[in-house]
């Protein structure tokens, strides 16, 4: 692997540090804004949806101007808008205020993931892809962790308002470092398909991301995305508040959680996506399903907190891996120069269930006044993304007997 390919990945960490520290950090926040804000669960719900609504409305835009324009540029400017949607959280004063300020951040956040795992692809050869965006991918855990650690600090030598405000001024700062650090894509870099890597002309794209559109592939995996997002969006809403408020967990215990959930999500990223570079994406895919509807119906057996651990670390373990194994796979089972294209469309889905869990899971919590309805759907959720893959199986099993 080339040495710009190794800082292609340090700095795609860096970016999914920051921007999935910001989306997941909200849950952590979430207490202390509730009572500050006089917020409902429904409330805190339609915040959070506010971000994955403007973070949909320019997925579609964001995978065309990757495989069209300077994969640089794009990451230093949206992640800048991140940083300044986060900052103008610290002076919210409503549920409508935030849900703006939110949705600004959302923009930012728009082109992070796409827009990085696009980059990676270009820099890495197919042997080592899952494993590479894995890494990459560990950046995600790595912010929630460490933003798990550092919040309840935060909070004790300030208030909630602090912790937008440094959340905002880290993201500025990775903004810049992503102007210095990062390459579009190689001019001549061993290991990797030089011919993969160039850019069509304008018109032969649009004809192949027609062709791609009417393919069944991109849309039973774009349903299946939907689906597993809106299944783990709910837990990472409302899992601090279900414990704190069901399980009378301190809050300083319950903040560990998401650091659990960010470190079996390490492990699985990393184990769970070496696997699927040799037995195959979709496999690993409903296997990811499998795991974090488990891990959400264990959250809600009140029998003591070990249990409870062993269900965030089974949900962590799923959830971590599920992102590299999907984004790897726009790779493998579509041309290269319209990855970008593809992960767009498949992120657009994602943002889809992003935008309706954190309120359909709020509005459930406040109708029946407990958390169970709104867990055992998530669960359910996680279950039939699986079953929408079946059909694919098939096709893999062809395409991995063609490569031997």
């Amino acid at each position: 692997m080339s040495r710009r390919a190794l800082v292609a990945i340090a700095a795609g960490f860096c970016t999914l540090f920051i921007a999935f520290g910001i989306r997941y950090s909200y849950g952590l926040i979430l207490p202390y804004m509730q009572d500050a804000l006089g917020l409902s669960k429904t409330g805190a719900g339609l915040i959070f949806s506010s971000y994955f609504l403007t973070a949909t409305l320019m997925c579609p835009i964001i995978g065309y101007l990757c495989d069209r324009y300077d994969a640089r540029m794009i990451l230093m400017v949206f992640v800048a808008i991140l940083g300044a949607g986060t900052t103008l959280m610290s002076l919210a004063t409503s549920v409508f205020d935030a849900a703006f300020y939110f949705a600004i951040a959302g923009i930012g956040h728009s082109a992070c993931w796409v827009t990085v795992v696009t980059v990676i692809m270009r820099w890495v050869g197919p042997d080592k892809r899952g494993l590479s965006i894995s890494i990459v991918d560990l950046g995600t855990t790595v912010g929630i962790a460490a933003w798990g650690l550092l919040i309840p600090i935060i909070v004790i030598y300030g208030d909630w308002r602090n912790i937008w405000a440094c959340l905002g001024v880290t993201a500025q700062f990775i903004a810049v470092l992503n102007l210095w650090l990062i390459r579009s894509r190689p001019a001549s870099s061993p290991g990797v398909d030089e011919q993969n890597n160039v850019l069509p002309s304008s018109s032969d794209q649009k004809h192949l991301f027609r062709l791609i559109m009417h393919d069944p592939k991109i849309h039973l995996i774009g349903f299946s995305y939907l689906l597993i997002s809106f299944s783990i969006l709910a837990p990472y809403t409302f899992l601090i508040s279900f414990v704190t408020e069901i399980q009378q967990v301190p809050y300083a215990a319950a903040s560990i959680l998401l650091v659990v959930i960010a470190v079996a999500g390490a492990v699985g990223k990393l184990v769970l996506s070496y696997v699927s570079d040799r037995v195959g994406r979709i496999r690993i895919m409903m296997l990811c399903g499998v795991l974090t509807g488990g891990g959400s119906l264990l959250m809600l057996a009140n029998q003591g907190h070990s249990l409870l651990l062993v269900a965030v670390i089974v949900f962590g373990i799923g959830e971590g891996a599920l992102w590299a194994v999907y984004a790897a796979s726009a790779r493998d089972l579509f041309p290269a120069c319209c990855a970008g294209s593809v992960l767009g469309v498949w992120s657009t889905f994602h943002h889809v269930g992003s935008i309706f869990s954190p309120t359909v899971s709020g509005w459930l919590i406040d109708t029946t006044g407990n958390y169970q309805a709104t867990f055992i759907l998530a669960a359910l959720c996680s279950v039939v993304s699986c079953l929408v893959l079946i059909p694919l199986l098939q096709f893999e099993e062809a395409r991995h007997l063609s490569e031997v």
